[in-house]
């Protein structure tokens, strides 16, 4: 079984997060999109992700998965998680295959931060909705994060009361308290040092190869 760490040096990561930052790349084109996209076989669902200091306890940045019938895709407003075989136009990361979202959440949790992942299931409809305000609404600036998924959340029918949330950790608690949510929580001891990690994930790249 793949762990992790093997997912993330096989889709050849370039970055490692540390929160709401600045936008960090390129727009792919909308034809680099179309090749990339997934449709995800399970039910249609939201999937709230809030970053959260193991320290402190405070919030630092959300995001969100959104599995619609069409196209499984990631929302990462201000986000700088960005790897190799993922297209991004605007803030919207497509071609979210099992491994993609493996990395996306592992690059979240480390020695520092961990992951809380809130999962709603939702009508087909209502997913690509989601999808189409996130397509709709370009890159977020940095600390705009909270607010941004969560204008798209308070959109959608029976979520009106996630509107107009502008911290990640109120954003994610609200989000809990409605009907059907499931939560869990990653933790991983990474180091929080990008360039270590990078160099890691490299030289497990290169022993692969070797073997």
């Amino acid at each position: 079984m793949m762990n992790r760490r093997t997912a993330m040096m096989a889709l050849g990561a370039t970055a490692v997060v540390a929160g709401c930052g600045n936008a960090s790349g390129r727009n792919s084109s909308p034809e680099e999109a179309a090749r990339a996209a997934y449709r995800h076989p399970g039910p249609p669902e939201i999937v709230l992700y809030t970053m959260i200091n193991n320290r402190t306890g405070s919030g630092a940045h959300s995001a969100m998965l959104i599995n619609a019938p069409s196209q499984r895709v990631i929302f990462d407003p201000a986000g700088t998680a960005r790897f190799t075989g993922v297209p991004e136009i605007g803030d919207v990361l497509y071609g979210i295959t099992p491994q993609a979202r493996r990395f996306f959440e592992s690059a979240h949790a480390r020695s520092t931060y961990r992951m809380r992942i809130l999962s709603s299931p939702v009508d087909g409809a209502v997913a690509e909705r989601a999808l189409q305000i996130a397509e709709s609404k370009g890159p977020v600036g940095p600390a705009l994060c909270s607010n941004a998924v969560s204008d798209i959340i308070g959109k959608l029918p029976g979520f009106e009361s996630v509107r107009g949330i502008w911290m990640p950790n109120k954003l994610a608690d609200r989000f809990a308290r409605l009907p059907g949510v499931t939560e869990s929580v990653l933790r991983e001891d990474d180091s929080d040092d990008k360039e270590a990690a990078i160099a890691e994930l490299e030289a497990q790249k290169a022993r692969k190869q070797q073997n």
